[in-house]
């Protein structure tokens, strides 16, 4: 990017400028005014170590990649971003790069399983210890620092799949205390939503596969981070290091694609929340519907706490059905125009059973995910097509439990008569 158009987009705030054009200059060489996919693994050096543009190797350094990362970190106001093969990887960088073996992670407790199956079960295995808390609760989140050994906070929010909301510049008071690193998943919300630096956070990462590809067509992830040091360095350079040293980068052709939706971001999201919400609101008078998930309504704990920090509220609504397990597997499985499906954050609706599909990791535990749940990722289609499909699927719930209740009545029947 050109000092004076640098200079220029710094002057100019608007969200959907900087999607745009923020790491997308038009290219150089041939005036296209998108930058040309650069499919190379490697590129010629005039002379030994001596490197054109910084680029020798595209594990270190490739111009596709690095215009998506300044384009992201443009838009959460961070100091650096990086991109990653998925968005677990991008966890996973990042944690490698704050951790040490005998490090503690307070860790939200509601939030996506892959998650807590990495911290748990990987982190685990080297000596990091995590205790989950209840989001909503900053005494507990306080409670649960291990002077001297806490070095991460780790927060979802809007949390996976209960949309609980945290107080983000409350975690971030917390994790100074602790001389912590504050991270927010900001996934669920999107820049467009939410930028969590803003509020103290320290870093923040992403599935780019969800709402910024925007188009279920890419797998990504990134971290974006703070100006901040933590252990002796700059977040950006341990991070930095980490991406070259363990490899896991987004290829050219993922950057270009994540790229492509992340311009678009603020248009989805726009529709993707004015779906969520209109639909959220006529689900709150369902009678098969026992509780409406969403923090656009004002009922939600957290509705409060999300005007403050979030400039909508998303584009995922959970529910939770009053006929229990039954009533959730035949809604899941009887709509047409939401898509079963793992994943969120693509223009075309999705619906999830989470306690088998996202979240099947913690079944069994404390944090497992009430069978009576079903996630929503609202799309952006007509929003009286989707309407017609949910009260579809909502007459199959009463079919669902009707059978249920025959069956039940007819086993109690059969059981009370004598052998």
């Amino acid at each position: 990017m050109s000092r004076d158009f640098a200079e220029f987009l710094e002057r100019t705030p608007g969200f959907n400028t900087r999607a745009i054009h923020a790491g997308q200059d038009p290219d150089p060489l041939t005036g296209a005014v998108i930058p040309p996919i650069y499919q190379t693994s490697t590129f010629v050096q005039d002379g030994i170590n001596v490197l054109r543009a910084g680029h020798e190797y595209s594990r270190g350094s490739n111009p596709t990649r690095n215009g998506f990362e300044t384009q992201l970190a443009a838009l959460e106001g961070g100091a650096a971003g990086f991109a990653f093969a998925s968005g677990i990887a991008a966890e996973d960088a990042l944690l490698r790069s704050l951790l040490q073996p005998g490090d503690h992670i307070v860790l939200g407790a509601d939030g996506y399983g892959g998650t807590n199956r990495l911290i748990s079960q990987i982190y685990g295995r080297w000596g990091v210890t995590n205790t989950p808390v209840d989001i909503t609760d900053l005494s507990a989140v306080r409670a649960a620092v291990r002077p001297g050994r806490t070095a991460v906070l780790w927060v979802e929010t809007p949390s996976n799949p209960l949309l609980a909301i945290a107080d983000i510049h409350g975690w971030a008071a917390v994790a100074r205390e602790a001389g912590a690193v504050l991270v927010v998943d900001n996934t669920f919300a999107s820049p467009f939503v939410q930028q969590p630096l803003r509020f103290g956070a320290d870093a923040v990462v992403h599935s780019t596969t969800k709402y910024i590809g925007g188009h279920s067509d890419v797998l990504g992830g990134a971290v974006v981070v703070a100006d901040r040091v933590f252990r002796g360095q700059t977040l950006a350079a341990a991070v930095g290091f980490q991406q070259f040293a363990g490899g896991a980068v987004a290829g050219p052709q993922d950057c270009f694609l994540a790229a492509r939706g992340l311009k678009t971001l603020g248009l989805r999201m726009e529709r993707h929340n004015a779906n969520a919400l209109l639909l959220a609101r006529w689900l709150e008078h369902q009678p098969e519907i026992s509780e409406v998930l969403y923090p656009g309504l004002p009922g939600h704990p957290g509705h409060a706490l999300a005007r403050r920090q979030m400039s909508h509220f998303g584009g995922i609504v959970s529910l939770r059905f009053r006929g229990g397990e039954v009533a959730a597997r035949a809604f899941a499985e009887s709509t047409r125009l939401f898509a079963l499906s793992v994943s969120l954050g693509g223009v075309e609706s999705l619906i999830c059973y989470s306690a088998e599909m996202t979240h099947a990791s913690v079944q069994g535990t404390p944090l497992a995910v009430p069978a009576d749940l079903v996630r929503l990722s609202v799309g952006v289609e007509d929003a009286a097509d989707l309407k017609r499909d949910l009260a579809r699927a909502l007459s199959s719930v009463r079919a669902a439990v009707q059978e249920e209740q025959v069956l039940r009545s007819t086993s109690m029947f059969a059981d009370a008569l004598p052998a």
